[in-house]
């Protein structure tokens, strides 16, 4: 069974895999480390008998939020983790009294892109060259 939790530093040697199998530019260690000690942010994982399988962020300010990572284990995708980790990820935002999300994808990532739409995240703009490693245009889309 597939459980969502609070991400936890002791995590990072399993998520820093995920994190460079899915990022051509991925996060360092300490990068996290930098955001699990914060009281504005919020990182999940999605955990299948002690073994991480994905996990997402968020960074907040008052009243908003700006989703960081999503990635769940190459192996392990298209199952339903990334949704349940966003669904989480929404509802604690929510919780902690954000009322819009914000957020970044890579052009070519049209699975990702429908995922956010079933979530009800729509498009609101686009950021010319946003990735690196390739060069990628960003689509912007927000959730209210």
């Amino acid at each position: 069974m597939i459980t969502i939790r609070d991400m936890q530093i002791d995590d990072l040697e399993q998520v820093m895999p995920i994190e460079s199998e899915n990022f051509s530019v991925p996060w360092s260690e300490t990068g996290f480390f930098s955001f699990l000690i914060r009281e504005d942010a919020i990182f999940l994982v999605a955990e299948e008998e002690r073994e991480i399988l994905g996990y997402c962020g968020v960074l907040m300010v008052p009243d908003e939020g700006d989703i960081t990572n999503v990635a769940v284990k190459k192996d392990r995708q298209h199952q339903g983790i990334g949704k349940l980790l966003v669904q989480e990820l929404i509802k604690k935002s929510s919780d902690a009294g954000v009322t819009t999300l914000h957020l970044e994808v890579r052009e070519s990532n049209t699975p990702a892109i429908g995922l956010y739409q079933k979530l009800g995240f729509v498009q609101v703009g686009v950021r010319r060259n946003y990735y690196e490693a390739p060069a990628e245009d960003g689509i912007m889309m927000v959730r209210r």
